[in-house]
């Protein structure tokens, strides 16, 4: 009996062992027949580069963005809210019509909220755009917009324009503007313009426009914050040039974009040039001296191949310069800061007669209708064509948000930013930028 038990026992091993043998016969890879060492390429190399860097401003748009609104996103959807929301505010037989709320939040200004009215066809090949919002009775603005489709390539647009708020903010002009001399004033604007846009391929454009704007200034007020004028006696700066008396002026302006890249979704790599040229011809007051503003911007893109993340870096330069020796009003200097370049800094944080700006972004696709972006760039205002440029003057401007990847009419936006003193006075970030909301669409 021991010996058949044993006899047993054994034979169960080998039929074991037999099978152990077969699983790590059939798990065996593939031969490398070729004799060659497997190799990683040098993409997938510099791609970690990126991510280590930009890995704290993504756990912020993943797990603190992104994550709660799709949760959202996905709630709405099953409850075929998208839907009720499409028909109550978009109604005509296309829907070619509509009226929906905007809102905007900015933190370290006034929120604003409004109505944005559209109408594609409004006549035969004219699309309509009218936006309308407001915080109280000093915080105001409109703006209309008549595009008429000339020929499949060819649109000219008419457009007016007009905001009045109390809540600017001002920190001083040139490179060496320090966060703590934040100021505020009240500014009213008003503009009008012809516009000649010119589709040159895919993404590439020409556009032509004449014009006329007039700005005053008056008492800003936001929360504790000094007014200017208040900052002005206490020794922070003088007053700004134009601030006594504002202005009007003519405005010409040619713009031309050249773009290799192809239009979504197709490959995002590529090179994209800008360039611009404005004229401004004083109307008021006979001091002001006629003013060029002009700049260029080149970037290069690059598409990772995973589903619509593209990497790119930016330089670009600004400049304005009077065409006789006399100040330009503060508020037509080259600006950073808000919705422009340095997307950290709040609107009107830098000012100054020219500024460069460096800027690596990564975008890539969180939703259907929604792309991420991370942006950091290195930068800053600086005197008449760079004279003072120095590494040491340069600012870093951080930030991660939302945006909505539609029609330019209709844009949403959460976004998280960042920005620093100059590194000779220490680089300390003391700038936060918080925006939530839609300023031009629902």
């Amino acid at each position: 009996m021991r010996v058949r038990a044993l006899a047993a026992w054994l034979l169960l091993a080998a039929l074991a062992l037999g099978s152990v043998a077969r699983a790590d016969e059939a798990k065996r890879a593939l031969p490398d027949y070729d004799g060659r060492e497997p190799s990683t390429s040098a993409g997938e190399v510099l791609l970690w580069i990126p991510r280590i860097v930009l890995s704290p401003l993504y756990l912020v748009s993943e797990y603190v963005v992104r994550r709660p609104l799709g949760f959202l996103v996905s709630e709405a959807e099953r409850a075929q809210l998208p839907e009720f929301l499409y028909d109550l505010f978009l109604f005509g037989p296309d829907h070619q019509a509509g009226i929906v709320p905007i809102g905007f939040v900015d933190f370290g200004f006034y929120p604003s909220y409004g109505l944005f009215f559209f109408w594609n066809d409004f006549l035969p090949k004219q699309d309509l755009r009218v936006r309308g919002s407001m915080w109280d009775i000093h915080w105001l603005a409109g703006s209309a917009s008549d595009r008429i489709h000339l020929d499949a390539i060819t649109d000219l647009t008419f457009s007016v324009n007009a905001i009045r708020r109390p809540d600017n903010q001002f920190y001083g002009l040139g490179s060496d503007s320090l966060h703590a001399d934040r100021s505020r004033y009240g500014a009213s604007r008003y503009e009008g313009s012809v516009a000649l846009d010119i589709k040159l391929s895919a993404l590439s454009r020409f556009t032509a426009s004449v014009g006329a704007r007039r700005v005053h200034f008056h008492h800003g007020v936001f929360s504790n914050d000094p007014t200017i004028e208040e900052a002005a006696a206490a020794g922070r700066y003088e007053l700004p040039p134009g601030w006594d008396h504002g202005y009007a002026v003519l405005t010409d302006q040619v713009a031309l974009a050249i773009d290799t890249r192809k239009p979504r979704p197709e490959p995002g790599s590529g090179v994209r040039l800008e360039a611009r040229l404005e004229q401004l011809t004083p109307l008021s007051p006979s001091s002001l001296p006629a003013i060029l503003r002009y700049g260029a911007t080149i970037g290069g893109f690059w598409d990772l191949g995973q589903n619509g993340r593209v990497m790119s870096l930016s330089l670009a330069t600004h400049f304005a310069d009077p065409l006789r020796p006399a100040d330009i009003p503060f508020t037509e200097l080259v600006a950073l800061g808000g919705s422009e370049s340095m997307r950290g800094f709040p609107l009107g944080r830098l000012y100054g007669r020219s500024a460069a700006v460096m800027t690596l972004r990564y975008r890539w696709p969180i939703w259907i209708w929604l792309d991420g972006s991370i942006q950091l760039a290195l930068g800053n205002a600086f005197d008449a064509h760079l004279e003072n440029f120095s590494p040491g003057r340069l600012r870093f401007s951080g930030s991660v948000g939302i945006e909505s990847a539609g029609s330019p009419d209709s844009s949403l936006e959460i976004l998280i930013g960042m920005g620093s003193e100059t590194f000779q006075h220490g680089g300390q970030i003391n700038s936060l930028r918080i925006v939530v909301g839609n300023n031009r669409g629902f």
